[in-house]
C-alpha cells in the first residue's frame, strides 16, 4: 500500500469533523484502528489505558525497537471555522492538531505495509487523554504494553507561528514541566453582620495570591523560569447575609523541569500552610493535570535534524523552550527520545483558538521526517 496523501488528507478531516474529548476518544480509536488493519502491523491493539492504540512491524531479528507517538483527543472548544469538514460535535473541536498528528502516524503505516524493518522493531502509539496529562501514565502502566522496551521515542507538534514546513527543535528542554494546584481552605460560616463570630477565608485567598505571585519568575531565557497563574477562585456563595467560610485557589504552575516544580510546589504548599495556620483555618490540597518536562535527547535530536535536513527542510535551534506542557514529557522522562515541532504558519491561529485548524500541507512533511528516521535506524537506507 503506497502513502496515499489525498486519502489521509480526507481522513485528516474526518477525525476533526468527529472530534472526542479526552478519554472518550471511543469513536476516533475505532477510526484509526480500521484503518491501521489494513498496513499489515504484526500485532495490533487497542484500549490501552482507554482508548490507546499500538501497532508493531516486528523484524523478528535483533534491532533497536522505535517508538512514534500521536494524540487522539479533541478540546472542550466551540469551533467558529465554517468549512465542510467544521466539527459536528457541540463544544468540541480539535484545536491542538491532533487529528493531523493522527493521521500522520497513519501514514507511516501505509509505508511501513511496503517496508518492513529490516531488523529490530517499530511501534506505532495512538495516545488517548493527552489533554489532561492522563493519557501517558495511563498507557504506560498498562500490562498490554508492558512488553515494549523502546531504544528511541519520537513525537511531533504543530507549531503556529512558524514559517510553513519549519523544523523546530531543540536539546534538552523542549517543553515545560506543568501541574495544578487547587488550595483548599475551610473556616467557619457566620452571619455576615456578625464576621467576628465566624473565620471568612478571605484575607487568607488575597495574601496567599499575593505572595504565590510574589515568586513568579517570567522570564523565559532563565533556567529558574517560575510561572504561577491564577486560573479559578471560588470563596463562600452567593448569599448576602452570610460571611463566607470555605474557599477555593486553582493556579497552574511552570517550571523547566520536574525537579524545580516540585521545589514550587512546596514553596506554594508552605506559604499556604502558614497563612492557613495564621487565619485559623483547614487546609487541604490536591493537584491535577500533571505534565512533566519534555527531555529532548541528543542522540535523538540529532537524528531528527538530520533526517530533515537529508530531505532540504529548513530547521531551526529554538533558544527557549515552550511554556506549554505536553504529555509526551512520560515518555521522554522514560526513554530516550525527541519531540520536534513543524511551523504551520505566521499567522496562522494559534493552538486551542477557536478558528484554528491543522494545515493539511504538514502532513506530508511529518510522514517523510518519521519515514526517514525509520530508515536511518532499521531499513538502513
Amino acid at each position: 500500500m503506497p502513502i496515499n496523501y489525498q486519502q489521509l488528507k480526507e481522513f485528516r478531516r474526518l477525525l476533526h469533523k468527529y472530534p472526542e474529548v479526552s478519554g472518550k476518544e471511543k469513536e476516533t480509536s475505532e477510526t484509526v484502528y480500521n484503518l491501521l488493519k489494513n498496513c499489515d502491523p504484526t500485532t495490533l491493539t487497542k484500549n490501552i489505558g482507554g482508548f490507546g492504540i499500538l501497532a508493531t512491524w516486528d523484524s523478528l531479528k535483533k534491532g533497536q525497537e522505535i517508538l512514534f507517538r500521536a494524540e487522539l483527543d479533541a478540546l472542550p472548544i466551540k469551533e467558529t471555522n465554517n468549512f465542510k469538514h467544521a466539527s459536528v460535535n457541540p463544544n468540541i473541536s480539535h484545536k491542538c492538531g491532533h487529528d493531523g498528528h493522527s493521521t500522520i502516524l497513519c501514514g507511516v503505516a501505509q509505508y511501513l505495509a511496503q517496508n518492513k524493518p529490516l531488523e529490530g522493531k517499530i511501534h506505532l502509539l495512538f495516545q488517548p487523554a493527552e489533554e489532561n496529562g492522563k493519557g501517558a501514565k495511563a498507557m504506560l502502566a498498562d500490562k498490554k504494553i508492558a512488553h515494549i522496551k523502546p531504544n528511541l521515542v519520537f513525537a511531533l507538534h504543530n507549531l503556529p507561528g512558524f514559517k510553513l514546513n519549519k523544523i523546530v527543535v531543540r536539546e534538552n528542554t523542549f517543553t515545560a514541566a506543568v501541574t495544578s494546584i487547587i488550595i483548599n481552605l475551610e473556616g467557619k460560616t457566620s452571619h455576615a453582620a456578625e464576621p467576628e463570630n465566624g473565620i471568612n477565608p478571605a484575607l487568607a485567598v488575597a495574601q496567599i495570591i499575593n505572595e504565590s505571585l510574589a515568586k513568579q519568575n517570567n522570564n523565559v531565557a532563565s533556567d529558574q523560569m517560575k510561572i504561577i497563574t491564577p486560573v479559578y477562585i471560588k470563596l463562600g456563595e452567593k448569599a448576602y447575609g452570610i460571611s463566607a467560610g470555605k474557599a477555593t485557589i486553582h493556579f497552574t504552575l511552570r517550571c523547566w523541569n520536574d525537579a524545580n516544580l516540585r521545589k514550587l510546589e512546596n514553596e506554594i504548599k508552605t506559604l499556604s500552610t502558614k497563612i492557613s495556620k495564621q487565619q485559623q483555618l483547614d487546609l487541604s490540597f490536591n493537584f491535577t493535570e500533571i505534565f512533566s518536562a519534555n527531555i529532548n535527547n541528543k542522540e535523538a535530536t540529532n537524528l531528527v535534524i538530520k533526517c530533515a535536513q537529508l530531505n532540504n527542510f529548513s530547521v531551526v535551534n529554538n533558544s527557549t523552550p515552550f511554556k506549554w506542557g505536553e504529555d509526551f514529557g512520560l515518555f521522554t522522562s522514560q526513554y530516550k527520545g525527541c519531540m520536534f515541532g513543524i511551523g504551520s504558519g505566521l499567522k496562522t491561529p494559534a493552538l486551542h483558538n477557536p478558528d484554528y485548524d491543522f494545515p493539511d500541507e504538514l502532513l506530508k512533511t511529518g510522514i517523510t521526517i518519521f519515514n526517514e528516521i525509520i530508515n536511518k535506524t532499521l531499513l538502513k537506507k
